[in-house]
């Protein structure tokens, strides 16, 4: 499943970010996606972001018991 997203920026930043992106060998598209995961990596770290968004579309998951 895929998703489509309008960014309204202006002419300079397109261009700036057009071009680096073309330099990287990457379209806008594929760039900015990259961009947004590593900030969120930064920010609080993928596999983190990735737990809560399974937590939300399964529900809380049920903490195994241990006998000791």
């Amino acid at each position: 499943m895929s998703t489509t997203f309008t960014m309204e920026i202006d002419e300079k930043q397109e261009r700036l970010i057009s071009e680096y992106a073309a330099k990287q060998g990457q379209s806008i598209t594929d760039f900015v996606l990259e961009a947004a995961l590593d900030a969120i990596e930064d920010s609080i770290g993928l596999r983190d972001w990735n737990d809560v968004y399974t937590r939300q579309k399964t529900g809380p998951q049920p903490v195994p018991r241990t006998t000791s």
